[in-house]
């Protein structure tokens, strides 16, 4: 059974690249029908947070990314890894390392001024007696000097790195704690995960993983590093680009589908498909098909992919995020027309939820303010004139509905024979106090009857003001 993982460390924001990376988990998992683990890699225990575990929780949750266990967090299995890390030097594969920092310091800058690449001796190795009696001491792996590490890269194919290449590292500090190639290992394969996906970053720690697990008698997982993601301009995302927390990506109004769609085509693809549906990626996610080469991030095309999911995904489901937005404003929505008609009023103009939000708050307010310079714009004495007989006849109206308004307001054109382009814009802004919304019938009645009309007698109540002498 195919079994993945995201391992995200709780130490700042769940990240656009770290979200495509729990994407790619997730999906590889479902499409073999497999099991996606959530584990948090919490040792840093000076940087972790509960915050910056519950964003993670939070961001995976509003994406859809459910895991199938977890989550597990690495603080919780500290004695495991001692337990471990004491099979690992009975077995012979690390040993006790009691160097000082100042050794090590020393060594490094001989190293470096001799031109060679800074690593730990082995001093340890061949004089491992300690200095005196409860001297402090790290455990180091001991690693292969001779052959080398091969694997086959899911994404760059196939790598080999030379075992001369690499030091004896750190399994366990001084003070206990254990390392994160150390805890990494003993996780995957406790865990049994048989698919490792993760940026390129972490592709140096891979020989040595593989070494440990070696050690360890597991079976080794594949690998694939994919490339990290660029900013638009191709150089490395930065968070001006979008490199911020995943929720903020909700809090600019984009859907989760949309964020989705777009994190999967930032280095995987189909043919020529741009938008896939969630059980699509499912279906046709393939590992092997993930791109080498590096992605770039398009806020343009994010918010068209928005705007498709908004036009085409059911209002019920928009509406349940768009009463997310309005909570945040602290806008009682009970005091409204119904968030779906909302969305079906709104959705074709928009191209975010925050858009709607904001276009469509005049709905839930008690009155509104009118643009001093729309007011001067678009009431004359003529639109005044048609507005009172307006109002008369949308009194009459009994079913509040577009079509019986649209009706309304159309007799009175007819009757005082003038273009509808006379009257409309000052109906949008008496209701508004803009020049922007949907279509006149729809927006009185989404605003309700009452409210219709006292907004429109209020901007009446204007003429006096405007046009004192008549």
């Amino acid at each position: 059974m195919v079994i993945t993982r995201f391992a995200p460390s709780p130490t700042g924001d769940l990240h656009i690249g770290s979200a495509r990376t729990a994407l790619f988990c997730w999906l590889w998992s479902k499409n073999q029908h497999g099991k996606f683990i959530l584990r948090i890699e919490d040792t840093d225990r000076e940087r972790s947070t509960d915050q910056a575990v519950q964003v993670i929780l939070d961001g995976l949750e509003w994406l859809g990314l459910r895991w199938d266990e977890g989550p597990i967090y690495q603080t919780q299995r500290f004695d495991r890894y001692k337990q471990v890390a004491k099979q690992l030097l009975n077995d012979g594969h690390a040993y006790k390392c009691y160097c000082t920092k100042e050794r090590l310091e020393v060594l490094r800058d001989q190293q470096i001024a001799a031109k060679q690449k800074p690593r730990y001796d082995g001093y340890c190795l061949r004089f491992p007696h300690p200095p005196h009696d409860n001297m402090p001491y790290v455990i180091r792996f001991k690693t292969p000097q001779t052959g080398s590490i091969a694997f086959n890269d899911l994404v760059k194919g196939p790598i080999e790195i030379q075992n001369t290449e690499l030091d004896d590292l750190i399994l366990v500090r001084s003070d206990g704690t254990p390392t994160y190639n150390f805890t990494v290992v003993v996780d995957d394969w406790e865990m049994g995960i048989t698919h490792v996906l993760r940026g390129d970053d972490h592709i140096n720690n891979t020989p040595r993983q593989i070494h440990i697990l070696q050690a360890l008698g597991a079976k080794i997982p594949q690998y694939g590093h994919m490339p990290m993601l660029l900013g638009p301009d191709g150089k490395k995302l930065s968070k001006r680009d979008g490199a911020a927390s995943v929720l903020d990506y909700r809090l600019q109004g984009i859907l989760p589908e949309a964020l989705l769609n777009y994190l999967v085509r930032l280095g995987w693809s189909h043919g020529d498909t741009e938008i896939f549906s969630v059980d699509e990626m499912i279906k046709l996610f393939d590992v092997n098909a993930i791109n080498g080469s590096a992605s770039a991030i398009n806020p343009e095309k994010l918010l068209w992919l928005n705007q498709h999911y908004l036009k085409t995904k059911p209002e019920a489901e928009i509406a349940k995020e768009l009463a997310w937005h309005f909570d945040r404003l602290g806008i009682d929505v009970s005091k409204g027309p119904a968030l779906e008609q909302i969305v079906i009023a709104q959705r074709d103009r928009c191209k975010t939820i925050v858009e709607i939000v904001q276009k469509s708050q005049f709905l839930f307010q008690e009155d509104v303010v009118i643009d001093e310079e729309s007011l001067n714009k678009h009431f004359n004495q003529e639109a005044f004139h048609a507005l009172a007989a307006i109002i008369n006849q949308l009194k009459t109206v009994n079913d509040w509905k577009p079509e019986a308004i649209n009706n309304a307001i159309k007799s009175v054109v007819e009757e005082l024979g003038i273009k509808l382009g006379l009257i409309a814009q000052p109906i949008r802004i008496a209701v508004t106090g803009g020049t922007v919304s949907p279509s006149i019938d729809t927006t009185l009645a989404l605003l309700g009857k009452e409210k219709s009309l006292q907004r429109l007698q209020d901007a009446l109540s204007l003429k006096t003001e405007m046009f004192p002498e008549g």
